[in-house]
């Protein structure tokens, strides 16, 4: 497996917040589940290796390519889906992807015809007339359609029914199945990265406390498993995230 994406020692400074020395890596091949309690800096992050925010700190690399110095051909490689999509919400898709395919000289038609008829897009309805779930699949098309060798995925299952969580986590599978294809995850939703994730990055309070194959990471923390208990990702994400409540607190 070749590194699609290395992140070193990524810092991101705020007043009351810092994202504090990040380094992880994701190989062809992988779905990375990047997992946290809410506030932990996974959208942060996602917005740092997105250059959507500029670091303090650290190193970004596609491919072996520093992000800052390849910007524009290290985003004709990589696709990127969120829990919404911020296209016009009046226009017709076949507009909204008539426009968006003049940014990627790699588009295909054949390919992005072949998704939406997978997803069941309706070229002539709008962005406002689609269910969240379908939004996601119209900006997983796009993504798909210009040959991104790297999905990344900022919470893109928040709000969907289960059907439809279960129908994205599926498809991540097969994405990430040929091998020459990641995804890079984000999620407090754990359940959905049990289905699909190969490894996993834990994010608390803008640090990493483990990263590497899920199966790893339940080993890391096997110390939390209680006897006769099956370990899951919620199981281990509120042990560590637990804080006690004070003893003088007024409830």
């Amino acid at each position: 497996m070749s590194v699609i994406l290395s992140v070193r020692h990524l810092t991101k400074e705020y007043e009351k917040f810092t994202l504090d020395d990040l380094s992880f890596e994701v190989e062809s091949g992988m779905i990375m589940g990047l997992i946290g309690r809410n506030g932990a800096g996974k959208t942060t992050t996602m917005k740092s290796i997105l250059n959507l925010t500029p670091i303090s700190g650290g190193e970004i690399l596609y491919f072996g390519q520093n992000l800052r110095d390849h910007e524009a051909n290290i985003k004709e490689q990589i696709g990127y889906a969120g829990g919404a999509v911020d296209y016009y919400k009046k226009k017709k898709l076949r507009d909204i992807v008539r426009i968006t395919k003049t940014f990627y000289g790699s588009w295909s038609d054949v390919l992005y015809k072949k998704y939406a008829k997978l997803f069941d897009l309706d070229a002539e309805k709008t962005p406002a007339q689609l269910s969240q779930g379908m939004r996601v699949k119209l900006n997983l098309a796009i993504a798909l359609s210009h040959g991104a060798k790297l999905l990344i995925l900022d919470e893109p299952t928040s709000g969907l029914d289960p059907v439809s969580r279960d129908e994205l986590t599926e498809l991540l599978r097969r994405i990430a199945a040929d091998g020459q294809r990641s995804v890079l995850f984000s999620t407090h939703i754990t359940s959905d990265l049990e289905k699909c994730a190969s490894h996993i990055t834990f994010i608390k309070d803008g640090t990493i406390q483990h990263t590497g194959t899920l199966a790893d990471f339940r080993q890391h923390y096997d110390y939390l498993r209680q006897p006769g208990q099956e370990l899951t990702l919620e199981d281990i994400i509120v042990s560590v995230e637990r804080r006690p409540l004070d003893e003088n607190a007024i409830i």
